[in-house]
């Protein structure tokens, strides 16, 4: 079988299952992935011929594929903020939304000042590693209930040559007297049972459980543990930052504004949507 074959093949194995140009930018990722092939590369060789070791590949990723698994925990791999990172159906696989809440960060962040930064709940890594290749003075830790998840931060941070200090902890019962942080971000888990019919069977079916939903009588329990730490832990001046549920912003927002905190700041995704929170300890 050649190529531009293995293409046709492959389209009409998920044709009905995903739109048309899903289908091709599921092939040329799996192409780059396993095959080494650009977009361009896949073009310019579509004669080439195609091995039964590389063919069976390919049936497989279909297979798969027909079941919703995310395309993402079949190769193994995920772009993050520039990035590769593994995943696997221990750790969600990062949204573009996260990339906007580090990039927010960033934007404030002294680059030239040692900061002690704890992200919780960090999955497979990608909020606490993109924000360590960038603040080389940084010291991060990272805390998950997952001791499979923080295994897999620390192959990420390996692979990007980057220190985590992890705490195994579920933050609802963790407390601490004796670290203490200049900047807390983190993704907790904060969608609702109720909210589980919008979602798709990729990530209904596949992802974590543990790490995306919330009873729908506390939705916020996440929040308020996390502020009640960040209490304790935070120094004076230094910042929290929390991804949020669309739905639920100025609940969070009236959460942290009865605490001790200033600056309270929600800001909105590229889509519009009220996504990110900052908020300055007193």
């Amino acid at each position: 079988m050649h190529l531009k074959s293995l293409q046709v093949f492959f389209q009409n194995g998920l044709l009905g299952y995903y739109p048309k140009e899903e289908i091709s930018a599921f092939f040329y990722r799996i192409c780059e992935h396993h095959l080494k092939l650009k977009r361009i590369e896949v073009h310019l060789k579509a004669d080439a011929i195609i091995t039964t070791q590389n063919f069976e590949y390919f049936e497989d990723v279909i297979s798969r594929l027909l079941t919703y698994e995310p395309i993402q925990y079949i190769l193994g791999t995920t772009s993050f903020f520039g990035l590769d990172f593994k995943v696997d159906p221990n750790v969600l696989i990062p949204r573009p939304e996260t990339e906007e809440l580090v990039a927010w960060i960033l934007k404030h962040a002294n680059t030239k000042t040692p900061l002690k930064i704890l992200d919780i709940g960090t999955g497979s890594g990608c909020i606490a590693i993109s924000l360590a290749t960038q603040l080389p003075n940084a010291s991060v830790s990272v805390l998950d209930v997952s001791p499979k998840a923080l295994e897999i931060a620390q192959y990420n941070a390996q692979q990007h040559q980057v220190q985590l200090n992890s705490i195994e902890a579920n933050v609802l019962e963790w407390s601490t007297t004796e670290l203490e942080f200049d900047l807390i971000v983190s993704n907790p888990p904060y969608v609702r049972e109720l909210e589980k019919t919008q979602m798709a069977p990729n990530v209904l079916n596949h992802e974590p459980h543990l790490a995306l939903f919330v009873d729908n009588d506390k939705p916020l329990v996440f929040y308020e543990a996390i502020v009640e730490l960040s209490k304790k832990t935070l120094k004076t001046n230094g910042l929290l930052y929390f991804e949020i549920n669309e739905y639920l912003g100025e609940a969070t927002k009236a959460l942290l504004s009865l605490e001790d905190f200033d600056g309270l700041t929600l800001k909105s995704d590229i889509f519009g949507k009220p996504r990110m929170l900052r908020a300055t300890k007193r």
